[in-house]
């Protein structure tokens, strides 16, 4: 029953957060409505990709083209960029090597035995980041999806290069994002919960009967507190990043943005969020379900009680 009640917890917090950012995102400029708008754009540049290469061209291999596009609106211009170049690296290497193999051996099942095991490798090289895994997914679309000749494969290079370009030019020239506002909404964020959960702990132990569900709770306060923290460290990078080559921002402008809060503050709040962390994992480990355990505060006070009883004070010389 417990798991159960759980679980409803979880889809009602969810369901709650989800409303909760549609009404954001409509009220006016944060988080949500940057969020809303990059995946309008995102679905914008698959839209006109794919009219480009299926509708105007007919490629036979449109699809390349939406589904690089709609991958490349990222966080900031600068992203878009790097990304877009590790991504057709790992095209045209997935793409090159499916079909040096199908050459090889005229055999698809033999070519895909292959290439897979060497694209896969190929994937985890640092250099290309978490784009190496089109590598291993478009060898297996280049060996699979028809007749493996030089006419499909340079069509699906230029169609991978087609959907870069216009995925990249949409995040550039389309409202380019500035992620300066995140930084400050994301650190009164994890201030504000910081309050939040020292004030529902400090209530919960003023009871004698707190038990493991209210212990858990904390638990669920904790938590929500290191994703804050996550977010404000991305929030800090994408605030780094979304300076670096966007047109929205010439160096002119760039002076007249407000400034950031300092980092230190990140740092003195992620220390805050690590001793409410503790608190919690204490009062989860000495917790017992089998009986009551009573309230700090009531200890507290029997100690002091008890210390009061024995000491007595000195009188100092002089005084009476």
């Amino acid at each position: 029953m417990g798991h159960v009640n759980e679980k409803l917890y979880v889809l009602g917090a969810e369901a709650r957060g989800i409303v909760n950012a549609a009404a954001r995102a409509w009220q006016g400029p944060g988080r949500e409505r940057d969020l809303l708008v990059q995946s309008l754009k995102a679905a914008g540049a698959a839209t006109l990709a794919w009219a480009v290469s299926g509708w105007w061209l007919k490629d036979p291999v449109a699809l390349m083209a939406p589904w690089v596009a709609v991958v490349l609106v990222q966080a900031t211009v600068y992203r878009s960029l790097f990304k877009g170049l590790q991504q057709l690296v790992a095209i045209a290497v997935g793409t090159l090597l499916a079909a040096g193999a199908e050459a090889l051996t005229g055999n698809t099942l033999i070519s895909v035995a292959m290439v897979l095991p060497v694209v896969m490798l190929l994937s985890n090289w640092p250099r290309l980041g978490d784009q190496g895994i089109y590598g291993p997914t478009t060898a297996l679309f280049t060996l699979t999806s028809g007749p493996v000749s030089s006419l499909t494969v340079s069509h699906r290079l230029l169609q991978a290069l087609l959907g870069a370009a216009i995925g990249i030019a949409v995040n550039a020239l389309i409202v380019p994002p500035v992620h300066l506002r995140n930084v400050r909404e994301n650190l009164s964020s994890l201030a504000r919960g910081a309050e939040a959960a020292l004030a529902g702990m400090a209530e919960g132990l003023a009871h004698d009967d707190w038990s493991e569900e209210t212990a858990t709770d904390w638990r669920r306060l904790s938590d929500r507190l290191q994703q804050r923290q996550a977010s404000l460290r991305s929030a800090r990078l994408w605030s780094h990043e979304s300076l670096r080559l966007n047109p929205r921002l010439p160096w002119k402008s760039r002076k007249k943005l407000p400034p950031l809060p300092d980092e230190s503050e990140d740092q003195r709040w992620g220390a805050i969020a690590a001793q409410i962390g503790g608190i919690a994992n204490t009062m989860i480990d000495i917790v017992d379900e089998n009986r009551t355990t009573p309230s700090p505060i009531s200890r507290r006070s029997a100690t002091t009680a008890s210390s009061c009883a024995i000491w007595r004070p000195r009188a100092r010389p002089g005084r009476i």
